[in-house]
Order: structure tokens, then C-alpha cells, then sequence
């Protein structure tokens, strides 16, 4: 039986600006001990994602946390997932674009975010072994 994004995603979302700094990202990823934030942009670019690599990559940078903003720093190419795909299907999406979240949408915007670790979460309880060869 298939398994869904539905199943798997965060509804609880954090939503942030993209005039937060990059040290304001963190501090409130930090605290919800979550690995991205849904970035709202009405004015520009609509919805988009910050993650922990964008941040580690800012500061490897050597750029500073408390100038930088998060609209400089948010993924773009944002691929949405649909709460009804399978998780094989935001799995493969993952796969293919590089990346280990993404924003779930209905016709009403977001809905949840579902991670790499949440796929595995459940595919764990499900018994489903990824890569396992039979005997």
C-alpha cells in the first residue's frame, strides 16, 4: 500500500519574512529544532524555502548573519510536493534536485513541509527496508 506526503509532512509550519536576517532564521529554526523555513514574499517571489545549508553556506561565506537577509538567501527553484504524492514521488523529486525538503501545497497555499527524515521515519515504522536486497 503506498504511502503519502500527507502521511509523512510537518504541519507545523514556520513562516518567515524575507526581511528576517539570517540570525533571526536560526535562532527560530533553532528553537522549533527544525531544518528550514517557508519563506512568504508577497511582494516579489511568492513562497519560498531557507534551510540549514543556506545559512551554513552564508557563513562559510564569511558573510555576517546579523546584515545578511533571508531573501538573498532563500532556494530558488522551490519544487512544491502535493499532500496526495506518494512518498516514492518526493523521494525521487528529492533526489533529483539536490535537496531535502519540500514545501507541501494545496489550492490554498501551504500545507506542510516534508523532510528526507520524515520519509525514512515512516518508511522505518512501515518496514520498508530502501536498498534491501531480498535472500
Amino acid at each position: 500500500m503506498p504511502m503519502y506526503v500527507k502521511d509523512a509532512m510537518s504541519t507545523v509550519v514556520l513562516t518567515i519574512g524575507p526581511a528576517h536576517t539570517l540570525r533571526q532564521a536560526a535562532q527560530l529554526m533553532a528553537a522549533r529544532r527544525i531544518g528550514s523555513a517557508v519563506v512568504l514574499d508577497s511582494d516579489n517571489s511568492g513562497i519560498g524555502i531557507l534551510t540549514e545549508r543556506d545559512i551554513l553556506n552564508s557563513l562559510g561565506a564569511g558573510e555576517n548573519p546579523d546584515r545578511e537577509t533571508v531573501q538573498a538567501h532563500t532556494t530558488p527553484d522551490v519544487v512544491f510536493a502535493a499532500p496526495d504524492w506518494t512518498l516514492d514521488d518526493a523521494a525521487d523529486a528529492m533526489v533529483r534536485g539536490g535537496f531535502r525538503h519540500l514545501i507541501v501545497l494545496n489550492d490554498h497555499g501551504p500545507v506542510g513541509v516534508v523532510s528526507v527524515r520524515d520519509i525514512i521515519r515512516c518508511w522505518s515504522t512501515a518496514g520498508v527496508r530502501v536498498g534491501a536486497v531480498p535472500a
